[in-house]
C-alpha cells in the first residue's frame, strides 16, 4: 500500500462536493480518475497531495496514510512551474537534495587543508557515499537526457519557463517529475496541449513506468491504453471500476441498470406498505398489523435513486452580418516570442488566404507558434507583414487559458459586466445553457475548474456572435459530453473557422483545410485530417524506403572499396594489434598514474624527501611516453583512413 485514505469530505459555500470518500493505492496501481468538470477531481487530487485539507464531520474524522518516506509527484494543470527561472534552474531543482550534499562535500574538501575532525571526516565520507549512490555524478546527463527525449534541445536551456508555450510548459513539468522518479505520479490532464507525437510518446513511457499512476484525463484512448482501474466521481461519492475505461463504460452502464431495478423494486414493496398502513391504521382489528407494518418500513434500508445525468448544454453560433467572399488577406507576416535578445523567430514571410466558410485546422508540434498565430491574426502582438481582414468582418475569440476573464470577478458579473444590457434572469438562462447552475455562477473565476471557466467563455463566445471564430485548443478541459456538443455546434456553423488543436476527433469532424505548421514553414492542405494523415504515412514510408535502398547502396560500395589483398589485410591486421597494445599500455599508465597522485597526498609520503622525488621522476616518465603513445595512435589512424 503506498496511500491509503477514509472519509474524505469537503465542503464549497454549503455545497458537499466530496462525500466520505475511500481510496487505496498500491504500487504498480493504473488508476483514471473521471467525471464530470466541477465534480471535485482536482480538489481530491489536492487533498492527497496535501495541499488542500479535508473538512471533518462530527460523524467521520478524515484519514490519509501512507507509507514511510513516499515521494508523490504531481503534474497540476497548471504546470506548477516557477515562470522566472531558466529550464535548467528549474529541472535542476529536482536534484535538490543531490546539489545540497554536494555543495556541503566542497565546503569539507576546502576545510581538509587545515584538517578535518572526525565527525567532519564521517560526514565527509557518508555524503560521499550517498551522492554516489542516488547518481549524483550524473545529474547532469540525467537531465539533457531527458529533455532532449521529450523535444527539447541545448539551446532551451539558458532560457526563461515564462518564455514557452502552454503545451512545453506541461512538457516541463513532465520532464521535473520524471527526474525526481516519484514513487506515485499524479497527473491532471496531461495531454491537454500536448501534440500528437508527444501523447504516443507519453503513453508509450507511461506503459513502463515503474510506480503508480492516478490520472484525471477526458481523453478516451489515453485511459484505455494505461489504465487497469477507473473511479469514477459522481455526487461527491467515489466508485472504482476494474478494467480500462472501454470497461468501465460497459460496468457502469450495468451498475446504474441493476440499481434502477433494485430501487424500483423497492419502491413498489414500500408503496405497498404504506398503503395497508394509511388503510389499516386507525382501525382497532388491524392496528397491530399496520404498525408492524410501519416499523418495517423504518427498519428499511433505502436503495438510492441512480443518479440520471445532467442534461447536456446547449450551445450555438450564430452572426447577423455576412462577411465578403473573401475573408482574410495575409502576406509576408513574422511569428516572434520573447523580446529584446531572447526574441526568437518561429517564422517569417508566412502568406496565405481564407475565405468565408472555410473550415481551418491549425496542427504543429508545440512551439511553432500556432497560438502565436491566432494572435497575430487579431493584431494584438507586434508582427511585420499586412493581416487585412474584409469590411463586415466580425471576430469571435477562444483563448486556450482563458487570459480575458478576471479571476477575482465572480461567473455571473463575469458576463454581466460585459454584456451589461442582459437582465439577470438572461445572464442566468445562458450560463444555463452551458450548464453553469446554481451556487456556481457566484463563483470567482480564478477559482473554478478549467472546465468551468471553458463553459463561460463558450458563454462570452455565443453573445459575440462573430461570423469569424477564433479557436485557440477548444476542447481542452471539457468532458466528453460537452465535447460532444461543442463538435455539434461547429459542424452546424456556417461562417469561418480558424482552430488550433490537438484534438484528433475535433479535427476530423470539422476541418476542411489544414494550416500546418512544421520546421519554420507553413504548408496548406486541403482535405480531411485522415487523408493528410495518411498522405504523411506513405511519405514517411516512401522516404524510409529510399533510405534503405541508399543505405544498402553504401555498403556494397563501401564492401568493394574496403576489398584488401591478403597482404593488405595482413598488415591492417598487425596494425589494429598493435593499436589495441597501445591503448591496453595508455589505461595501465593512467591507472598508475592516479595511484601515484593519490599517494602524494599521504603525510608519510610528504615527509620523505626522496620518496616524492622518486614519485615525481615516474610521473614526468608516465606523461612521456602517453605523449609518445599519443602521437604514434595518431599515424595508426592516418594509416588505417
Amino acid at each position: 500500500m503506498l496511500i491509503s485514505c477514509t472519509g474524505i469530505n469537503k465542503f464549497y459555500q454549503g455545497r458537499q462536493v466530496l462525500k466520505s470518500l475511500a481510496l487505496t493505492i498500491e504500487n504498480q496501481d493504473r488508476i483514471g480518475l473521471v467525471g464530470n468538470n466541477g465534480c471535485g477531481k482536482s480538489t481530491f487530487l489536492r487533498i492527497l497531495t496535501e495541499q488542500e485539507i479535508p473538512d471533518k464531520l462530527d460523524t467521520e474524522e478524515p484519514a490519509i496514510s501512507k507509507t514511510p518516506h513516499l515521494r508523490i509527484g504531481y503534474l497540476a494543470q497548471n504546470a506548477g512551474l516557477d515562470g522566472s527561472k531558466t529550464v535548467h534552474e528549474e529541472m535542476a531543482a529536482a536534484f535538490a537534495p543531490l546539489l545540497e550534499a554536494q555543495a556541503r562535500m566542497r565546503e569539507l574538501e576546502t576545510a581538509m587543508h587545515s584538517g578535518l575532525t572526525d565527525a567532519q571526516s564521517e560526514e565527509y565520507t557518508r555524503l560521499s557515499a550517498y551522492f554516489e549512490t542516488n547518481g549524483g555524478y550524473s545529474t547532469d546527463v540525467r537531465l539533457k537526457t531527458v529533455l532532449y527525449g521529450m523535444g527539447f534541445s541545448e539551446a532551451d536551456l539558458p532560457r526563461t519557463v515564462s518564455g514557452f508555450s502552454g503545451g512545453e510548459k506541461t512538457r516541463l513539468a513532465l520532464c521535473k517529475l520524471l527526474l525526481e522518479s516519484p514513487d506515485l505520479l499524479i497527473l491532471d490532464e496531461p495531454t491537454n496541449h500536448l501534440d500528437f507525437k508527444t501523447v504516443g510518446w507519453l503513453e508509450d513511457y507511461l506503459k513502463d513506468w515503474k510506480g503508480a499512476l492516478l490520472i484525471v484525463s477526458h481523453d478516451r484512448f489515453f485511459l484505455d491504453r494505461l489504465c487497469t482501474s477507473v473511479c469514477e466521481l459522481e455526487q461527491g461519492v467515489l466508485t472504482r471500476y476494474r478494467g480500462n475505461y472501454t470497461a468501465f463504460t460497459k460496468l457502469r452502464a450495468e451498475a446504474k441498470e441493476r440499481q434502477q431495478k433494485e430501487y424500483d423494486a423497492q419502491q413498489k414493496e414500500i408503496a405497498k406498505l404504506e398503503d395497508y398502513v394509511a388503510r389499516n391504521l386507525v382501525r382497532a382489528s388491524t392496528s397491530k398489523s399496520a404498525k408492524s407494518r410501519m416499523k418495517q418500513l423504518d427498519k428499511m434500508e433505502r436503495v438510492d435513486k441512480p443518479f440520471s445525468e445532467q442534461k447536456s448544454a446547449k450551445i450555438s453560433f450564430t452572426y447577423a452580418v455576412t462577411p465578403p467572399i473573401d475573408v482574410l488577406e495575409v502576406k509576408n507576416i513574422d511569428l516572434t516570442v520573447g523580446s529584446g535578445v531572447s526574441q526568437k523567430t518561429l517564422m517569417d514571410g508566412i502568406s496565405f488566404a481564407v475565405r468565408r466558410g472555410e473550415k481551418i485546422g491549425i496542427i504543429g508540434e508545440n512551439g511553432t507558434g500556432k497560438s502565436t498565430l491566432l494572435k497575430v491574426l487579431r493584431n494584438i502582438i507586434p508582427h511585420k507583414g499586412v493581416v487585412r481582414w474584409a469590411a463586415g468582418t466580425r471576430l469571435g475569440c477562444f483563448e486556450q487559458e482563458s487570459e480575458s476573464l478576471n479571476p477575482y470577478a465572480t461567473v455571473f458579473d463575469e458576463l454581466h459586466d460585459r454584456y451589461p444590457t442582459l437582465s439577470d434572469f438572461e445572464v442566468r438562462s445562458l450560463l444555463g445553457q452551458v450548464r453553469l447552475t446554481g451556487e456556481n455562477v457566484f463563483k470567482e473565476t480564478g477559482v473554478i475548474s478549467g472546465g468551468e471557466r471553458a463553459k463561460l467563455c463558450f458563454a462570452i463566445l455565443m453573445m459575440e456572435h462573430g461570423n469569424v471564430l477564433l479557436l485557440d485548443e477548444p476542447t481542452n478541459h471539457l468532458d466528453l459530453a460537452t465535447k460532444e456538443v461543442l463538435e455539434e455546434a461547429l459542424a452546424a456553423f456556417d461562417g469561418t473557422i480558424l482552430f488550433v488543436s490537438h484534438d484528433r476527433y475535433l479535427l476530423e469532424r470539422i476541418a476542411d483545410h489544414l494550416l500546418i505548421l512544421d520546421d519554420g514553414r507553413l504548408e496548406r492542405f486541403q482535405g480531411k485530417f485522415s487523408v493528410y494523415q495518411d498522405q504523411i504515412k506513405r511519405k514517411t514510408e516512401a522516404q524510409q524506403a529510399a533510405a534503405a535502398v541508399e543505405k544498402q547502396k553504401k555498403a556494397s560500395e563501401t564492401a568493394k572499396s574496403n576489398f584488401r589483398s591478403k597482404q593488405q589485410r595482413s598488415e591492417d591486421a598487425k596494425r589494429r594489434k598493435y593499436q589495441k597494445e597501445l591503448e591496453q599500455e595508455t589505461e595501465t599508465l593512467s591507472a598508475e598514474e592516479s595511484e601515484l597522485n593519490a599517494s602524494l597526498s599521504d603525510p608519510s609520503i610528504q615527509s620523505d624527501y626522496e620518496k616524492m622525488q622518486e614519485i615525481c621522476t615516474r610521473l614526468e616518465e608516465i606523461r612521456m611516453r602517453q605523449d609518445e603513445i599519443l602521437e604514434e595512435l595518431i599515424l595508426l589512424e592516418d594509416a588505417n583512413a
